[in-house]
């Protein structure tokens, strides 16, 4: 059995993957982490510590780490310095980043070609945004008067969907840039918020919002969404249900 080491297998796309490694009898896993914990590595990407240690006797990488603080092209660097030896690099990235000139989307972007400019045989899959991220927006807006809803349409992705199909590719050969993953529907962001707020109770009324600006003309202009690689089947609705007891 292939030794796995996961970076940002503590995250919320990482967490899922790691358990469907392990359910697939992937046992020879590392998770790297500054924090200890069960089958954890110390190593931190964003220092470029304990890295090489953390990859010794590593075939495959799942690169799953990401940094709100524009991090992700320096931990990807520090990452490929020390993993030349490694056979199979996998990459999570995200629909629309050559297209959305958001800065998170431009640092995905660079690393998508640090890797491919790297001698590491390696796997890209992009998808499209998590149905946990939609929660979090809405979450962090708890302490506003109404719940804003940019008028546009996403292709929401359930991340057991994502982490399943990571592992699929785990156990197959490198295969570069794969087909893009979605979830199986796309629907306008202001109707997730009303959903939302009727799943978690709350009175404070969805207002649809237009932002300005090159960014948010492309997600207006559809550059979010992706033909998905093949039916998925958790929707919004049954994330929802799940978190919240809503009634999908």
């Amino acid at each position: 059995m292939k030794t796995i080491l996961v970076t940002g297998g503590t995250g919320s796309v990482g967490r899922p993957t790691v358990q469907a490694l392990r359910a697939a009898g992937h046992t020879d896993l590392r998770i790297l982490s500054r924090r200890p914990g069960v089958g954890h590595v110390r190593g931190d990407l964003t220092a470029g510590e304990g890295i090489a240690e953390a990859l010794e006797g590593v075939s495959t990488v799942m690169h799953l780490a990401t940094s709100r603080r524009r991090a992700d092209v320096r931990q990807t660097e520090n990452l490929l310095k020390h993993a030349e030896h490694v056979e199979h690099l996998i990459v999570i990235s995200i629909v629309g980043i050559d297209r959305i000139p958001w800065p998170y989307y431009r640092d995905k972007l660079a690393v998508e070609q640090l890797v491919a400019e790297s001698s590491i045989p390696f796997t890209l899959l992009r998808a499209t945004q998590f149905h946990t991220l939609i929660d979090e927006v809405m979450t962090a807006q708890r302490f506003l008067p109404a719940l804003l809803a940019p008028s546009i349409a996403l292709q929401p992705v359930a991340v057991e969907d994502v982490a399943e199909r990571l592992t699929e590719l785990a156990a197959g050969p490198p295969s570069g840039r794969v087909k893009d993953l979605g979830g199986p529907e796309q629907l306008a962001v202001p109707a997730m918020a009303r959903a939302w707020k009727q799943a978690t109770h709350s009175r404070r009324p969805v207002v649809p919002i237009r932002l300005p600006g090159k960014t948010m003309r492309a997600f207006t202009e559809g550059f979010a969404l992706s033909d998905p690689i093949q039916p998925t089947t958790r929707t919004f609705a049954d994330y929802l249900a799940q978190h919240y007891g809503a009634q999908a």
